[in-house]
């Protein structure tokens, strides 16, 4: 991670909570030394942003100086909250930390009364959950980007296959995560279990939209066969 982008996420990590943040949760977060958000406290601090504490205490940003969005009704906390903890139960590393730094925001945001509703909501990982090789964070990735991926592919039937994919699509269904795209060896839309995956790669090849192979159709000829 770039000092800058860490430096713009340590002040969304503080904005997002109501309490002070020890320098080694933040070390641990952001998977650097203590000594370096040290510096980088400093330099924040330095730039004019109004973190008040100090080393070995806690930060914080000065309240006053936070804009409050607006604000959530008790079903949309309810919403926001189970969301973001089954996220952070089933997501991968990059999502978890995602979720977590969502729940912090509405904690930070949102009065009391409507944030106990944390006490009563969770999410728990299944023990039935399988095994992944390919990070969810390169298929994302990849996605955004239009960039083509080759991958090995076993089916249900044990039959392997070559493939390389206009990905356009995560698709769960717990415990399973599908990836929804156009396969340029079939010629047709597929969907393949993310765990059936191996030698995934992300090709530096990228692909336009065109008419027949963008998820708006993907979604038009699903809709199509669905059941009345």
């Amino acid at each position: 991670m770039r000092r800058a982008d860490r430096l713009f996420r340590i002040v969304e990590r503080l904005k997002g909570r109501r309490n002070a943040v020890r320098a080694e949760d933040l070390a641990r977060d952001f998977e650097v030394s203590v000594r370096t958000i040290y510096r980088d406290i400093a330099d924040l601090q330095a730039s004019g942003t109004p973190i008040r504490g100090e080393a070995g205490v806690g930060y914080a940003l000065d309240r006053q100086h936070v804009l409050r969005p607006l604000m959530f009704s008790a079903e949309e906390l309810d919403t926001l909250t189970l969301g973001a903890r089954m996220v952070e139960s089933w997501g991968d590393k990059d999502l978890t930390h995602a979720a977590r730094a969502a729940l912090d925001k509405i904690r930070a945001v949102a009065p009391p009364s409507l944030t106990d509703v944390e006490d009563v909501l969770f999410s728990y990982p299944s023990g039935g959950r399988p095994k992944q090789s390919v990070a969810l964070s390169q298929l994302r990735a990849a996605i955004r980007n239009k960039r083509m991926v080759e991958f090995r592919y076993e089916d249900e039937n044990g039959a392997r296959s070559s493939r390389r994919v206009r990905p356009l699509s995560l698709v769960f269904f717990a415990p399973v995560c599908l990836l929804a795209g156009w396969c340029e060896i079939r010629g047709a839309f597929r969907n393949f279990r993310v765990d059936r995956m191996s030698r995934f790669a992300v090709s530096e090849r990228a692909f336009r939209d065109e008419r027949g192979k963008r998820l708006s159709d993907y979604l038009a000829g699903a809709r199509e066969q669905a059941p009345a």
